[in-house]
């Protein structure tokens, strides 16, 4: 069926529960941001598989809100689909909520499927709509059974995440989480969020792309540690191990009915924007809620311990290995003629990955854009799109891997033939954003908003932005992107600590030219510490050539001359005993 076919059956449901318009997230029960297919219900509808979405549908209309690193890609999928597409962030596009209230009556209802909500959006769309006199249906599900061929729910077997990577057991990081349970008064803690869970326990799985999760859930307190999952996904070895470490194994599907079970006059510890609306709903009315915008365990995982950290630098020098090899096979590739599209490029990245020692997968779906493709910010090659790239112009690679003792992001933009004065400016002005950025030193207590306009000044000058985040939070093999730090634009109060690794990545994109990005790993490190308190810096993690041919070294002061040259030292320095003589030679030049 197309998509508007499955709209027109979405509404005949609708009208037999009596709902006059429905919103359907681009989530799953765990408030994910990859999620498996058996919770695409957007995309199911749509069309559209960009990773941020949501979609909402009346009797006379129906629209899909994105955000800007998707409006391109939204136009070109939802063409003839019925779909009107709403940017967000875009001055005069209307919210979900007033679109949907200014074609509703008093008394009409709105449906939505909790389970798929976080408690968070679902209670702030239900004040809304119940103070314009509008109701919420909360368990509208209809795609449970208008979905004739839907995935199941992944079973796929998990794994123990073992010490020697981890560097910390199960059981020391649940004593820590109670503690740190202890100081809000709490007694229980309820997970959805899988990455959360995958670290809490050190078990890991392939239940999602690229991100290296297992489908389950968890219910933490002072009395016992509850792991909910298919029990087809352990083996007895797995099932043992934790077990010594104290958890208690469930189904799955008993999460509902345990904590409708907890008992009166206990304390909840719950993050409401990683917990479904249906969890939230269960706890008993005899509890109190403590309600936290980051959870412990953000906080605990976002801070790499040695072991982690040793394990990022190990990984970034085997992934630097790979991408030199790349490199040099596109060059060559492209100086004798031969065919190279955006697809085979995702092809070659991974084949040299998989090389590497610990490789286990991709970290994301490697963005290759070439041209006017590159000012796609998050464009995926398709048979249909796959560009050929000739010997002009500029070729953007954002792509990264999933080691044992790391995870991977980079983004590089390299010219692969002739390219203008204006590429050239554009590129050195987010060249300079990054350099300036990744030099900063900064006091204790400074967050990523305060830092985001060092990589943003120069493409300000000229009156350019980009309106993605310059940098997120990055897991131990586990999720690209975690939070809770981040540097952007908005605030967001999470302190940048010692031991967070958070991306570096400004860019620019010209719609229909060209798009540049240039992004590495860095490590907040200690600097110093003077009568004015303590200071921080950044040690630069990614180790790959950044392209000379594209500099307008016109525009590049001494100072930034001098960081690009170290930085190219420490490249070289730290590749190429793993490179042959060839290769060497090649690094060395660039």
């Amino acid at each position: 069926m197309k998509s508007r076919e499955k709209i027109q059956l979405l509404r005949e449901a609708m009208k037999n529960e009596n709902v006059q318009a429905c919103i359907i997230p681009k989530t799953d029960p765990h408030i994910g941001e990859y999620i498996p297919s058996h919770w695409k219900t957007l995309e199911w509808i749509s069309g559209f598989n960009g990773s941020a979405g949501t979609m909402a549908i009346t009797m006379e209309k129906a629209g899909l809100w994105t955000d800007s690193r998707y409006f391109i890609q939204a136009e070109q999928q939802l063409k003839n689909s019925g779909i009107d597409l709403y940017k967000t962030g875009i001055s005069g596009t209307p919210s979900i909520e007033e679109w949907i209230k200014n074609q509703l009556s008093i008394n009409d209802t709105v449906g939505l499927e909790g389970k798929i909500y976080s408690a968070s959006d679902a209670l702030s769309l239900i004040r809304f709509f119940n103070k314009h006199r509008i109701n919420v249906k909360s368990d509208f599900a209809p795609c449970d059974f208008l979905w004739k061929d839907r995935p199941s729910i992944p079973s796929n077997k998990a794994f123990i995440f073992p010490e020697e990577f981890s560097g910390e057991s199960t059981q020391s990081k649940i004593n820590r989480l109670l503690t740190e349970m202890k100081k809000q008064n709490c007694n229980y803690t309820v997970l959805a969020s899988l990455d959360m869970i995958a670290w809490l326990f050190n078990l890991r799985g392939n239940d999602i792309d690229y991100n290296p999760v297992v489908v389950s859930y968890a219910v933490v307190s002072e009395k016992e540690q509850v792991l909910f999952i298919n029990p087809r996904k352990l083996s007895e070895e797995v099932a043992e191990h934790l077990q010594n470490q104290k958890v208690i194994l469930a189904d799955y599907d008993k999460i509902e009915s345990y904590i409708t079970h907890i008992p009166t006059g206990s304390t909840i510890l719950i993050t409401p924007n990683k917990i479904n609306h249906k969890l939230y709903s269960g706890i008993p009315t005899g509890c109190r809620i403590v309600q936290t915008d980051v959870h412990p365990i953000d906080y605990m995982k976002s801070i790499k311990n040695e072991k982690e950290i040793e394990g990022f630098r190990n990984a970034m020098r085997r992934d630097g290995v790979a991408l030199v090899k790349f490199l040099i096979r596109i060059e060559n590739q492209l100086k004798n003629n031969q065919t190279v599209t955006e697809l085979s490029v995702g092809s070659m990245l991974k084949e040299l990955r998989s090389e590497q020692q610990y490789f286990v997968g991709e970290s994301f779906e490697t963005i290759a854009g070439y041209g006017e493709h590159g000012a796609i910010v998050h464009y995926g090659a398709t048979p249909e799109t796959d560009a050929t790239i000739l010997s002009e112009g500029l070729l953007l690679i954002d792509s990264g891997a999933q080691y044992f003792d790391g995870t991977t992001d980079i983004t590089r933009t390299i010219s692969v033939g002739n390219v203008s004065d204006e590429m050239k400016k554009d590129f050195t002005n987010v060249l300079k954003g990054n350099i300036r950025l990744s030099k900063a030193v900064f006091p204790r207590g400074t967050v990523g908003m305060q830092l985001d306009v060092l990589a943003r000044q120069f493409i300000w000058e000229e009156g350019q932005n980009f309106l993605h985040g310059t940098g997120h939070g990055i897991g131990h093999f586990l999720n690209v992107h975690e939070g809770p730090q981040s540097i952007r634009m908005n605030y967001n109060p999470t302190a940048l600590q010692p031991g967070m690794i958070t991306s570096n990545e400004p860019g620019l994109y010209k719609s229909g030219k060209y798009g540049i990005r240039i992004e590495n790993l860095m490590l907040t490190i200690p600097c110093k510490t003077t009568e004015f308190g303590e200071f921080y810096a950044f040690e630069i993690l990614t180790l790959c050539p950044i392209d000379r041919k594209m500099i307008d070294w016109s525009l590049i002061t001494e100072e930034e001359k001098e960081w690009l040259e170290n930085y190219h030292l420490t490249v070289y320095e730290q590749l190429s005993p793993f490179l042959t003589e060839e290769e060497k030679e090649w690094l060395k030049n660039q």
